[in-house]
């Protein structure tokens, strides 16, 4: 069971990593269908899996690990849009401020939490689209993913409770 606990981190900082050092710098202008390509269905799968996640939630489906799966998919979430603004910010015009993958990480980061500090701005039209993109994939899939694992570990808590095993 300690395995589990130490897995979802674990999966995080890999996938962190790999942002890092994957060679994405090949993506953008130079090869823009497979960009947007590998950008939506990115997206694409991580949202059906976390649908999938969140109707085991409400379903009480038993053996699933939202506790594991949910985390590792929002951030995965992240790093696609992070991704994603490196690349278009290779295109000229479309970022003010983004020139490396710690700005672009940071920018999305910024976007999610809706805190907009202004020193990186999306100036171009395609760039707007996908903030605006990430803003509402943001208020659907990640706010319900997280409503369904905060839900989750509830009844976890409840149950336990109950058992007299504690909080």
């Amino acid at each position: 069971m300690r395995g589990l606990r130490l897995a979802a981190p674990a999966l995080v900082t890999a996938a962190v990593a790999g942002y890092f050092v994957l060679p994405i710098d090949g993506l953008g202008p130079r090869r823009p269908v497979l960009s947007w390509t590998l950008f939506v269905v990115a997206l694409g799968l991580i949202a059906v899996l976390l649908l999938r996640q969140i109707r085991a939630v409400l379903t009480d489906r038993p053996h699933t690990r939202p506790g594991l799966v949910i985390p590792v998919l929002m951030c995965l979430s992240v790093l696609v849009f992070a991704g994603g603004y490196l690349a278009l910010a290779r295109h000229p015009g479309e970022f003010s401020g983004l020139r490396t993958r710690v700005d672009a990480l940071y920018f999305t980061v910024v976007t999610l939490a809706t805190v907009g500090y202004g020193d990186i701005t999306p100036r171009g039209q395609t760039a707007r689209v996908v903030v605006m993109l990430q803003i509402v994939y943001s208020f659907v899939f990640l706010t319900a993913a997280a409503t369904a694992l905060s839900r989750r570990l509830r009844a976890l808590v409840v149950t336990r409770r109950g058992r007299g095993e504690g909080p």
